[in-house]
């Protein structure tokens, strides 16, 4: 068979995809005669000729590739010169901790948890990422991740942080600055309100909390802050946890904690950058995944022995 013809000629017209990993280390050779014998080509030396001909020897990538014999051989040839390797779907949720991403990145393949964060509170990949806090939390944007097999822990982290400041253009750096906060208060109070939102529509609204509490110096008193700085949490939150100083603890600290307590999506970053304009202190969950706001402590008090207190 000519070798002009080979290159264009499929080893079949109907057959079903499959996976062909080359790994690395593999020689041309090797890879032509694993093609042939996956019955993805016809003809292993001329598979080597092509390729030597094109001056792309030693240009094959490895990688996982999802191949099929109807492929011309050229085409097959061309794909593992680019590196069009199969990808994996990797789904970030809204308000997940880098905890549950490394978990999430374990249980995909690609690395183990251990892993992850150590790539997550890496200083020199910080560094790079102009990432101002002691790890990524926070700056791991929730999203859909498409990564080859191959990808290591600082790609993903590296391809997330990319993302999160892709999604922070330089209009809401200016909002930060104009409302007298840096880019890691705006991703920390926005963590807080990603956790404690259930309905979306009530985000700003919950911001506006947080925002009026802040200016009065009151303490922010979020659960969810708590719950971050307790080891092994069990699920159960008591008062001894309310009670216990920890950098997190906002029914003790003033202010904001030192960093975000998860991720937070671009609704509630923006939420933090513009708060709904509203005089309330406080808010307490209906039970329906919607909250009851109040303005004064007496109205809040009745509110929880409304939503809260009748209920157990």
């Amino acid at each position: 068979m000519d070798l002009r013809l080979f290159a264009q000629q499929p080893a079949a017209t109907s057959a079903t995809s499959k996976t062909f990993e080359v790994e690395s280390g593999q020689g041309l050779h090797q890879i032509s005669r694993r093609l042939a014998d996956a019955g993805l080509i016809r003809d292993a030396l001329k598979f080597t000729l092509l390729a030597r001909i094109q001056g792309q020897e030693t240009a094959l990538q490895a990688g996982e590739y999802v191949l099929s014999p109807t492929m011309p051989p050229a085409a097959i040839l061309r794909d593992m010169i680019n590196g069009r390797v199969r990808l994996y779907r990797l789904t970030v949720p809204e308000g997940f901790a880098m905890r549950r991403i490394a978990d999430l990145v374990a249980n995909a393949g690609y690395a183990t948890s251990e892993e992850f964060l150590n790539a997550c509170q890496d200083p020199r990949l910080l560094a790079a990422l102009t990432i101002p806090g002691a790890s990524c939390e926070g700056y791991l944007f929730p999203d859909t991740y498409y990564f080859p097999a191959s990808a290591t822990p600082i790609q993903i982290v590296t391809a997330m942080v990319n993302r999160f400041w892709e999604r922070f253009p330089d209009a809401w750096k200016t909002r930060a600055s104009q409302i007298g906060m840096s880019v890691h208060e705006v991703v920390t109070l926005a963590a807080i309100i990603e956790k404690e939102t259930g309905a979306p529509f009530e985000r700003p609204v919950i911001s506006s909390v947080f925002h009026n509490r802040l200016r009065r110096r009151m303490r922010l008193q979020t659960d969810p802050t708590v719950i971050y700085g307790i080891p092994n949490f069990d699920g159960n939150l008591t008062r001894k946890h309310l009670n216990t100083p920890t950098p997190y603890n906002t029914y003790i600290i003033r202010g904001l904690p030192p960093g975000p307590i998860a991720n937070p999506g671009s609704a509630a970053i923006e939420a933090a950058l513009f708060p709904a304009d509203t005089g309330y202190l406080y808010f307490v969950s209906k039970k329906d995944a919607t909250h009851h706001f109040s303005t004064t402590i007496a109205e809040h008090n009745r509110a929880v022995r409304k939503y809260q207190l009748r209920r157990r």
